[in-house]
């Protein structure tokens, strides 16, 4: 396998896509940040000072996928057809994120779900930093993919 992103003299170059043919591609991307079980409940009941941090975290999330491109060296600037970011209580101080993006295109949107679930994520730290200064962002991952010449991909269960 080799890396696209590098020319055959192993200087970094943005891959050139202008051949390649429009399809639908998909992308599904999760990750988790895990606090105090007290902070979840202040999110879950609106009880953080700085607001909605659902709602916030979900249009940072939306906005971030929108600027990959210039948030990512030699990624692709894209017309997304859309994205969703969810970001739900799925245990005791857990809050997982997930994101899919979509794009009709040449080239695909795994960097787009990946960076709206980071930037989701770190904006329900930023809201939440003064209850809780102990979250932890991780498990950041790509669930599923699915168009382009490389085909389609999921994540095997854990």
């Amino acid at each position: 396998m080799s890396l696209t992103h590098l020319d055959s003299a192993g200087r970094a170059r943005m891959v050139d896509v202008g051949g390649k043919p429009v399809t639908a591609r998909r992308a599904v991307a999760s990750g988790a940040v895990v606090m105090k079980p007290e902070t979840l409940a202040l999110i879950t009941s609106g009880g953080i000072a700085k607001g909605d941090v659902l709602a916030a975290a979900r249009i940072a999330g939306i906005m971030a996928a929108k600027k990959t491109g210039e948030l990512i060296p030699l990624c692709h600037p894209l017309g997304l057809d859309s994205v969703e970011v969810n970001l739900d209580p799925t245990g005791p101080g857990t809050l997982t994120i997930t994101a899919t993006a979509s794009v009709t295109g040449k080239t695909g949107v795994e960097m787009e779900a990946l960076t709206a679930v980071s930037v989701a994520a770190l904006t329900v730290y930023d809201m939440c930093k003064a209850a809780d200064k102990e979250m932890t962002i991780g498990d950041i991952r790509l669930e599923a993919k699915s168009g382009g010449r490389s085909g389609d991909y999921r994540r095997a269960a854990d």
